[in-house]
Protein backbone atom coordinates (compact mmCIF):
# COMPACT_ATOMS: atom_id res chain seq x y z
CA UNK A 1 0.00 0.00 0.00
CA UNK A 2 1.49 3.41 -0.75
CA UNK A 3 0.99 5.99 1.47
CA UNK A 4 1.26 9.53 1.15
CA UNK A 5 2.92 12.21 3.65
CA UNK A 6 4.08 15.55 4.15
CA UNK A 7 7.67 16.73 4.08
CA UNK A 8 9.61 19.79 4.27
CA UNK A 9 13.02 20.53 2.50
CA UNK A 10 15.04 22.99 2.41
CA UNK A 11 15.70 24.50 -1.05
CA UNK A 12 19.39 25.32 -0.23
CA UNK A 13 20.72 22.24 1.02
CA UNK A 14 18.60 19.38 0.82
CA UNK A 15 17.76 18.84 4.75
CA UNK A 16 13.92 17.31 5.36
CA UNK A 17 11.93 17.93 8.59
CA UNK A 18 8.52 16.79 9.34
CA UNK A 19 7.67 20.54 10.10
CA UNK A 20 8.11 23.87 8.70
CA UNK A 21 10.75 25.60 10.36
CA UNK A 22 11.80 29.47 9.74
CA UNK A 23 15.52 28.35 9.69
CA UNK A 24 17.20 25.59 8.46
CA UNK A 25 19.28 23.85 11.43
CA UNK A 26 22.20 22.39 8.24
CA UNK A 27 22.56 25.58 6.27
CA UNK A 28 21.55 27.94 9.00
CA UNK A 29 19.57 30.14 5.86
CA UNK A 30 16.06 31.62 6.26
CA UNK A 31 12.97 30.97 5.31
CA UNK A 32 14.08 28.29 3.11
CA UNK A 33 11.93 25.17 4.14
CA UNK A 34 9.29 24.67 1.26
CA UNK A 35 6.36 21.86 1.81
CA UNK A 36 6.88 18.75 -0.75
CA UNK A 37 4.27 15.64 -0.97
CA UNK A 38 6.13 12.15 -0.90
CA UNK A 39 4.89 8.48 -1.38
CA UNK A 40 5.56 5.89 1.29
CA UNK A 41 5.08 2.07 0.28
CA UNK A 42 4.97 -0.28 3.17
CA UNK A 43 5.01 -4.21 2.95
CA UNK A 44 7.20 -4.31 -0.09
CA UNK A 45 9.42 -7.65 -0.62
CA UNK A 46 12.79 -7.18 -0.57
CA UNK A 47 14.17 -9.45 -3.22
CA UNK A 48 16.66 -12.93 -2.64
CA UNK A 49 20.13 -13.34 -3.84
CA UNK A 50 18.95 -15.84 -6.46
CA UNK A 51 16.14 -12.94 -7.60
CA UNK A 52 18.83 -10.61 -7.75
CA UNK A 53 20.43 -9.45 -11.26
CA UNK A 54 23.44 -7.89 -8.44
CA UNK A 55 27.23 -9.76 -9.85
CA UNK A 56 29.94 -9.45 -7.29
CA UNK A 57 33.13 -9.41 -9.98
CA UNK A 58 36.97 -9.62 -8.84
CA UNK A 59 38.86 -6.62 -9.28
CA UNK A 60 41.41 -8.58 -11.57
CA UNK A 61 38.95 -9.88 -13.72
CA UNK A 62 38.28 -6.43 -15.11
CA UNK A 63 39.63 -5.20 -17.97
CA UNK A 64 41.17 -1.96 -18.02
CA UNK A 65 40.59 0.08 -21.22
CA UNK A 66 41.80 3.43 -22.29
CA UNK A 67 39.49 6.80 -22.09
CA UNK A 68 37.87 7.44 -25.51
CA UNK A 69 37.72 11.21 -25.09
CA UNK A 70 36.23 13.38 -27.34
CA UNK A 71 37.79 16.53 -27.90
CA UNK A 72 35.18 19.25 -28.23
CA UNK A 73 37.44 22.05 -30.35
CA UNK A 74 37.89 24.25 -27.32
CA UNK A 75 41.51 23.71 -26.07
CA UNK A 76 40.33 25.77 -22.96
CA UNK A 77 37.49 23.44 -22.09
CA UNK A 78 39.20 20.58 -23.31
CA UNK A 79 41.97 21.47 -20.39
CA UNK A 80 39.46 21.97 -17.75
CA UNK A 81 37.36 18.72 -18.28
CA UNK A 82 40.83 16.92 -18.55
CA UNK A 83 41.42 16.15 -22.06
CA UNK A 84 37.99 16.19 -23.83
CA UNK A 85 34.34 14.83 -23.13
CA UNK A 86 34.24 11.14 -21.78
CA UNK A 87 31.16 9.20 -23.19
CA UNK A 88 29.25 8.43 -20.51
CA UNK A 89 30.16 11.28 -18.56
CA UNK A 90 27.81 13.75 -16.79
CA UNK A 91 28.87 17.14 -16.44
CA UNK A 92 27.44 20.12 -14.64
CA UNK A 93 27.75 23.76 -15.59
CA UNK A 94 27.04 26.67 -13.01
CA UNK A 95 27.29 29.81 -13.44
CA UNK A 96 25.77 33.68 -12.63
CA UNK A 97 22.77 34.53 -15.34
CA UNK A 98 23.80 35.92 -18.59
CA UNK A 99 27.81 35.18 -18.15
CA UNK A 100 27.57 32.51 -21.13
CA UNK A 101 26.83 28.81 -20.20
CA UNK A 102 24.45 28.63 -22.86
CA UNK A 103 26.88 30.16 -25.04
CA UNK A 104 29.20 28.10 -24.48
CA UNK A 105 27.83 24.85 -25.05
CA UNK A 106 25.92 26.02 -28.52
CA UNK A 107 29.76 26.90 -29.05
CA UNK A 108 30.47 23.23 -28.28
CA UNK A 109 27.84 21.95 -30.50
CA UNK A 110 29.07 24.04 -33.59
CA UNK A 111 32.14 22.60 -33.41
CA UNK A 112 31.11 19.02 -32.66
CA UNK A 113 28.75 19.03 -36.14
CA UNK A 114 31.98 19.85 -38.36
CA UNK A 115 32.88 16.07 -37.53
CA UNK A 116 28.95 14.64 -37.95
CA UNK A 117 28.47 13.57 -34.76
CA UNK A 118 24.58 13.46 -33.61
CA UNK A 119 23.88 16.31 -30.96
CA UNK A 120 20.77 16.89 -29.06
CA UNK A 121 20.21 20.30 -27.62
CA UNK A 122 17.36 20.21 -25.08
CA UNK A 123 15.67 23.91 -24.10
CA UNK A 124 13.47 24.15 -21.30
CA UNK A 125 13.96 28.26 -21.29
CA UNK A 126 14.20 28.78 -24.91
CA UNK A 127 12.18 28.79 -27.93
CA UNK A 128 13.45 27.37 -31.21
CA UNK A 129 13.52 30.89 -32.54
CA UNK A 130 15.37 31.90 -29.67
CA UNK A 131 18.37 29.52 -30.26
CA UNK A 132 18.04 29.92 -33.85
CA UNK A 133 18.76 33.86 -33.51
CA UNK A 134 21.98 33.46 -30.78
CA UNK A 135 23.33 30.36 -32.90
CA UNK A 136 23.38 32.63 -36.21
CA UNK A 137 25.73 34.90 -33.81
CA UNK A 138 27.95 32.01 -33.30
CA UNK A 139 28.57 30.71 -36.62
CA UNK A 140 27.46 28.10 -39.10
CA UNK A 141 26.00 24.67 -37.76
CA UNK A 142 25.94 21.59 -39.39
CA UNK A 143 22.77 19.22 -39.90
CA UNK A 144 23.64 16.72 -36.87
CA UNK A 145 22.35 19.38 -34.19
CA UNK A 146 18.72 18.87 -33.49
CA UNK A 147 17.32 21.36 -31.26
CA UNK A 148 14.34 20.04 -28.92
CA UNK A 149 11.95 22.83 -26.13
CA UNK A 150 10.78 19.90 -23.75
CA UNK A 151 10.51 20.24 -19.70
CA UNK A 152 8.87 16.86 -19.67
CA UNK A 153 12.14 14.44 -18.52
CA UNK A 154 9.75 11.39 -19.55
CA UNK A 155 9.39 12.38 -23.48
CA UNK A 156 12.98 13.90 -22.89
CA UNK A 157 14.00 10.27 -22.50
CA UNK A 158 11.95 8.23 -24.79
CA UNK A 159 13.33 11.12 -27.51
CA UNK A 160 17.36 10.22 -26.67
CA UNK A 161 16.40 6.62 -26.32
CA UNK A 162 14.88 6.41 -29.95
CA UNK A 163 17.56 8.81 -31.33
CA UNK A 164 20.81 7.86 -29.18
CA UNK A 165 23.03 11.05 -29.87
CA UNK A 166 26.18 11.24 -28.61
CA UNK A 167 26.29 14.65 -26.96
CA UNK A 168 23.06 15.97 -24.99
CA UNK A 169 22.85 19.50 -23.61
CA UNK A 170 20.36 20.14 -21.20
CA UNK A 171 18.97 23.61 -20.60
CA UNK A 172 18.34 23.88 -17.84
CA UNK A 173 17.93 21.04 -15.18
CA UNK A 174 15.86 23.11 -12.99
CA UNK A 175 13.25 23.46 -15.70
CA UNK A 176 12.63 19.81 -15.98
CA UNK A 177 10.11 17.80 -14.10
CA UNK A 178 9.49 14.45 -13.82
CA UNK A 179 5.46 12.97 -13.98
CA UNK A 180 6.54 10.71 -11.02
CA UNK A 181 7.05 13.62 -8.28
CA UNK A 182 4.68 15.76 -7.35
CA UNK A 183 6.36 18.35 -6.36
CA UNK A 184 6.70 21.89 -8.96
CA UNK A 185 9.88 22.01 -11.03
CA UNK A 186 12.95 23.53 -9.37
CA UNK A 187 11.60 21.92 -6.40
CA UNK A 188 14.34 19.88 -4.20
CA UNK A 189 12.85 16.78 -5.41
CA UNK A 190 12.66 17.35 -9.27
CA UNK A 191 15.74 18.33 -9.65
CA UNK A 192 17.23 15.51 -7.79
CA UNK A 193 14.97 12.93 -9.74
CA UNK A 194 15.51 14.91 -12.99
CA UNK A 195 19.38 14.33 -12.70
CA UNK A 196 19.37 10.35 -11.27
CA UNK A 197 17.17 9.47 -14.46
CA UNK A 198 19.55 11.79 -16.57
CA UNK A 199 22.56 10.65 -15.18
CA UNK A 200 21.24 6.72 -15.48
CA UNK A 201 20.54 7.20 -19.31
CA UNK A 202 23.99 8.33 -19.87
CA UNK A 203 25.80 5.52 -17.59
CA UNK A 204 23.28 2.87 -19.58
CA UNK A 205 23.55 4.46 -22.91
CA UNK A 206 26.95 5.61 -22.90
CA UNK A 207 25.65 9.26 -24.16
CA UNK A 208 27.65 11.98 -22.38
CA UNK A 209 24.97 15.28 -20.65
CA UNK A 210 25.91 18.55 -20.29
CA UNK A 211 23.66 19.76 -17.56
CA UNK A 212 22.93 23.59 -16.80
CA UNK A 213 22.36 25.03 -13.11
CA UNK A 214 21.59 28.00 -11.59
CA UNK A 215 22.84 29.10 -8.76
CA UNK A 216 21.87 31.41 -5.72
CA UNK A 217 23.35 34.75 -4.78
CA UNK A 218 25.86 32.66 -2.79
CA UNK A 219 27.14 31.50 -6.41
CA UNK A 220 26.39 27.56 -5.87
CA UNK A 221 23.90 25.49 -7.71
CA UNK A 222 20.61 25.89 -6.87
CA UNK A 223 19.19 22.76 -5.50
CA UNK A 224 20.06 20.52 -3.18
CA UNK A 225 24.08 19.87 -2.82
CA UNK A 226 23.45 15.84 -3.51
CA UNK A 227 23.15 17.40 -7.08
CA UNK A 228 27.42 17.81 -7.17
CA UNK A 229 27.56 14.56 -5.71
CA UNK A 230 25.55 12.73 -8.59
CA UNK A 231 27.86 14.41 -11.45
CA UNK A 232 30.97 13.17 -12.97
CA UNK A 233 32.02 16.99 -13.29
CA UNK A 234 31.28 20.03 -11.51
CA UNK A 235 32.40 23.25 -13.79
CA UNK A 236 31.73 26.91 -12.40
CA UNK A 237 31.87 30.35 -14.41
CA UNK A 238 33.15 33.10 -12.63
CA UNK A 239 33.31 36.51 -13.26
CA UNK A 240 31.37 39.78 -13.38
CA UNK A 241 29.33 39.08 -16.48
CA UNK A 242 29.70 42.73 -17.58
CA UNK A 243 33.55 42.21 -18.06
CA UNK A 244 35.53 40.97 -21.09
CA UNK A 245 36.25 37.88 -19.42
CA UNK A 246 35.30 34.89 -18.23
CA UNK A 247 36.98 32.03 -16.09
CA UNK A 248 35.83 28.02 -16.21
CA UNK A 249 37.11 26.54 -13.36
CA UNK A 250 36.20 22.72 -12.48
CA UNK A 251 35.25 21.73 -9.29
CA UNK A 252 34.72 18.31 -9.57
CA UNK A 253 36.07 16.07 -11.86
CA UNK A 254 36.51 12.20 -12.02
CA UNK A 255 37.80 12.44 -15.20
CA UNK A 256 41.08 14.79 -14.68
CA UNK A 257 42.56 17.72 -12.13
CA UNK A 258 40.06 19.76 -10.30
CA UNK A 259 43.00 22.65 -10.61
CA UNK A 260 42.81 23.62 -13.82
CA UNK A 261 41.33 26.45 -15.45
CA UNK A 262 40.05 28.20 -18.80
CA UNK A 263 40.04 31.68 -19.85
CA UNK A 264 37.34 33.04 -22.15
CA UNK A 265 36.77 36.28 -23.54
CA UNK A 266 33.06 37.67 -24.20
CA UNK A 267 32.79 38.97 -28.20
CA UNK A 268 30.09 39.60 -30.24
CA UNK A 269 30.59 36.01 -32.01
CA UNK A 270 30.51 34.79 -28.63
CA UNK A 271 33.23 33.15 -26.28
CA UNK A 272 36.88 33.47 -27.50
CA UNK A 273 39.58 31.43 -26.05
CA UNK A 274 42.28 33.56 -24.17
CA UNK A 275 45.73 31.44 -25.04
CA UNK A 276 48.00 33.57 -22.48
CA UNK A 277 46.02 34.44 -19.39
CA UNK A 278 48.96 36.24 -18.42
CA UNK A 279 49.64 38.93 -21.18
CA UNK A 280 45.70 39.59 -20.86
CA UNK A 281 45.86 39.90 -17.25
CA UNK A 282 48.85 42.33 -17.51
CA UNK A 283 47.46 44.63 -20.35
CA UNK A 284 46.84 48.63 -19.15
CA UNK A 285 49.35 47.88 -15.77
CA UNK A 286 50.38 51.13 -14.68
CA UNK A 287 53.95 52.95 -15.23
CA UNK A 288 55.96 54.22 -11.83
CA UNK A 289 52.86 53.26 -9.60
CA UNK A 290 53.87 52.36 -6.00
CA UNK A 291 51.95 49.72 -4.75
CA UNK A 292 51.66 47.90 -7.95
CA UNK A 293 53.96 44.00 -7.97
CA UNK A 294 53.42 41.63 -10.20
CA UNK A 295 53.20 37.84 -8.64
CA UNK A 296 53.05 34.35 -9.77
CA UNK A 297 50.42 32.02 -8.94
CA UNK A 298 49.97 28.07 -10.48
CA UNK A 299 46.22 26.89 -11.49
CA UNK A 300 47.00 23.24 -12.35
CA UNK A 301 49.77 22.96 -14.70
CA UNK A 302 49.22 26.96 -15.88
CA UNK A 303 51.16 29.46 -14.05
CA UNK A 304 49.52 33.03 -14.44
CA UNK A 305 51.11 36.17 -13.58
CA UNK A 306 49.29 38.56 -11.94
CA UNK A 307 49.15 42.05 -10.97
CA UNK A 308 48.49 42.96 -6.83
CA UNK A 309 47.65 46.08 -6.41
CA UNK A 310 47.43 47.58 -2.64
CA UNK A 311 46.62 51.36 -1.15
CA UNK A 312 47.61 52.23 2.10
CA UNK A 313 46.57 55.51 3.22
CA UNK A 314 46.07 57.15 6.62
CA UNK A 315 42.71 56.65 8.72
CA UNK A 316 40.60 59.48 9.33
CA UNK A 317 39.11 57.30 11.92
CA UNK A 318 39.75 55.12 15.41
CA UNK A 319 39.21 52.29 13.89
CA UNK A 320 41.05 51.75 10.32
CA UNK A 321 39.38 50.18 7.15
CA UNK A 322 40.74 46.25 5.56
CA UNK A 323 39.19 45.43 2.47
CA UNK A 324 40.06 42.70 -0.26
CA UNK A 325 39.43 41.70 -3.93
CA UNK A 326 40.39 38.73 -4.89
CA UNK A 327 42.02 37.30 -2.21
CA UNK A 328 41.31 35.89 0.83
CA UNK A 329 40.60 39.05 4.03
CA UNK A 330 41.55 37.31 6.39
CA UNK A 331 45.28 36.06 4.70
CA UNK A 332 45.86 40.11 4.47
CA UNK A 333 44.84 40.63 7.94
CA UNK A 334 47.84 38.19 8.64
CA UNK A 335 50.62 39.70 6.50
CA UNK A 336 49.71 42.87 7.86
CA UNK A 337 49.91 41.62 11.10
CA UNK A 338 53.34 40.19 10.04
CA UNK A 339 54.63 43.54 8.83
CA UNK A 340 53.87 45.01 12.15
CA UNK A 341 55.69 42.64 14.08
CA UNK A 342 58.80 41.04 12.23
CA UNK A 343 59.24 44.25 9.94
CA UNK A 344 58.04 47.73 12.17
CA UNK A 345 55.98 49.10 10.02
CA UNK A 346 53.49 50.76 12.16
CA UNK A 347 50.14 50.49 10.33
CA UNK A 348 47.47 50.34 12.99
CA UNK A 349 46.13 53.80 12.09
CA UNK A 350 45.94 53.11 8.64
CA UNK A 351 43.07 52.20 5.76
CA UNK A 352 44.33 49.54 3.70
CA UNK A 353 42.74 47.72 0.26
CA UNK A 354 44.23 44.98 -1.51
CA UNK A 355 43.22 44.13 -5.09
CA UNK A 356 43.88 41.71 -7.83
CA UNK A 357 43.74 43.39 -11.06
CA UNK A 358 41.68 41.90 -13.67
CA UNK A 359 39.01 40.28 -11.11
CA UNK A 360 40.53 36.97 -10.51
CA UNK A 361 40.40 35.09 -6.94
CA UNK A 362 43.47 33.20 -6.09
CA UNK A 363 43.60 31.23 -2.60
CA UNK A 364 47.39 30.05 -3.29
CA UNK A 365 50.02 30.87 -0.89
CA UNK A 366 52.11 31.74 -3.53
CA UNK A 367 50.97 35.20 -3.74
CA UNK A 368 51.68 35.96 -0.10
CA UNK A 369 55.41 37.93 -0.79
CA UNK A 370 53.68 39.59 -3.70
CA UNK A 371 50.85 41.02 -1.42
CA UNK A 372 53.42 41.60 1.06
CA UNK A 373 55.47 44.01 -1.57
CA UNK A 374 52.52 46.01 -2.71
CA UNK A 375 51.67 46.66 1.27
CA UNK A 376 55.44 47.97 1.85
CA UNK A 377 55.42 49.72 -1.76
CA UNK A 378 51.82 51.90 -0.92
CA UNK A 379 52.82 52.53 2.74
CA UNK A 380 56.56 54.15 1.69
CA UNK A 381 55.04 55.38 -1.34
CA UNK A 382 58.16 53.84 -3.31
CA UNK A 383 57.53 51.98 -6.95
CA UNK A 384 58.86 48.60 -7.67
CA UNK A 385 60.72 47.83 -10.55
CA UNK A 386 58.49 47.26 -13.53
CA UNK A 387 60.58 44.26 -14.64
CA UNK A 388 60.37 42.20 -11.65
CA UNK A 389 58.55 39.43 -10.73
CA UNK A 390 57.78 37.75 -6.95
CA UNK A 391 56.57 34.74 -5.80
CA UNK A 392 56.88 33.15 -2.20
CA UNK A 393 54.71 32.00 0.94
CA UNK A 394 55.55 34.10 3.56
CA UNK A 395 55.02 32.44 7.27
CA UNK A 396 54.32 33.82 10.57
CA UNK A 397 58.10 34.76 11.72
CA UNK A 398 58.56 36.78 8.39
CA UNK A 399 60.63 34.24 6.48
CA UNK A 400 59.57 33.29 2.84
CA UNK A 401 59.04 29.69 2.38
CA UNK A 402 59.60 27.52 -1.02
CA UNK A 403 56.71 26.82 -3.35
CA UNK A 404 56.57 24.32 -5.79
CA UNK A 405 56.79 24.42 -9.59
CA UNK A 406 59.32 27.53 -9.12
CA UNK A 407 60.89 26.57 -12.67
CA UNK A 408 57.38 26.83 -14.80
CA UNK A 409 56.82 29.76 -12.99
CA UNK A 410 60.04 31.61 -13.82
CA UNK A 411 60.02 30.44 -17.80
CA UNK A 412 56.35 32.17 -17.78
CA UNK A 413 57.73 35.63 -16.56
CA UNK A 414 60.86 35.36 -18.80
CA UNK A 415 58.05 34.28 -21.58
CA UNK A 416 56.66 37.48 -21.11
CA UNK A 417 59.84 39.74 -20.80
CA UNK A 418 60.57 39.93 -16.90
CA UNK A 419 64.11 40.38 -16.18
CA UNK A 420 64.26 39.64 -12.41
CA UNK A 421 62.57 37.16 -10.49
CA UNK A 422 62.41 37.65 -6.55
CA UNK A 423 61.69 33.80 -4.95
CA UNK A 424 62.30 31.75 -1.64
CA UNK A 425 66.41 31.09 -1.44
CA UNK A 426 65.04 27.22 -0.78
CA UNK A 427 63.64 27.37 -4.37
CA UNK A 428 66.66 28.87 -6.19
CA UNK A 429 68.71 26.45 -4.57
CA UNK A 430 66.77 22.89 -6.35
CA UNK A 431 66.78 25.21 -9.80
CA UNK A 432 69.06 24.45 -12.77
CA UNK A 433 70.52 27.12 -14.11
CA UNK A 434 68.03 29.51 -15.97
CA UNK A 435 69.65 32.36 -18.72
CA UNK A 436 68.13 35.56 -19.47
CA UNK A 437 66.57 36.13 -16.01
CA UNK A 438 67.95 37.23 -12.43
CA UNK A 439 67.29 35.28 -9.75
CA UNK A 440 67.24 36.87 -6.73
CA UNK A 441 66.49 34.25 -3.29
CA UNK A 442 65.34 35.81 -0.52
CA UNK A 443 65.03 34.29 3.30
CA UNK A 444 62.88 36.55 4.88
CA UNK A 445 60.79 39.46 4.09
CA UNK A 446 62.93 42.26 5.09
CA UNK A 447 65.55 40.52 2.49
CA UNK A 448 63.11 41.36 -0.17
CA UNK A 449 62.35 44.72 0.85
CA UNK A 450 65.78 45.34 1.01
CA UNK A 451 66.07 44.05 -2.94
CA UNK A 452 63.01 45.81 -4.40
CA UNK A 453 62.78 48.97 -1.93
Amino acid sequence: MAKEKTVFYCQSCGAQSSKWMGQCPSCREWNTFVEEAVTVTKGARRPSRQESRAKVTKLREIEATGEERVATGILELDRVLGGGIVPGSMVLVGGDPGIGKSTLLLQVCRLLTESGRPLLYVSGEESLQQIKIRAGRIGEFGDSLSLLCETNLDVISEIVKQDRPQVVVIDSIQTMYNEGVSSAPGSVSQVRESTGNLLRMAKDLGIAFFVIGHVTKEGVVAGPRVLEHMVDTVLYFEGDRHAAYRILRGVKNRFGSTNEIGVFEMRSSGLTEVKNPSEFMLGGRPKGASGSVVACSMEGSRPILLEVQALVCHSNFGLPRRAAVGIDFNRVNLLMAVLEKRVGLKMGNCDAYVNIAGGFKMNEPAIDLGIVLAIVSSYKNRPIDEKAICFGEVGLSGEVRSVNMAEQRIMEAKKLGFTSCILPEAAKGALPKIDGIRLIGVRSVRDAMEVLL
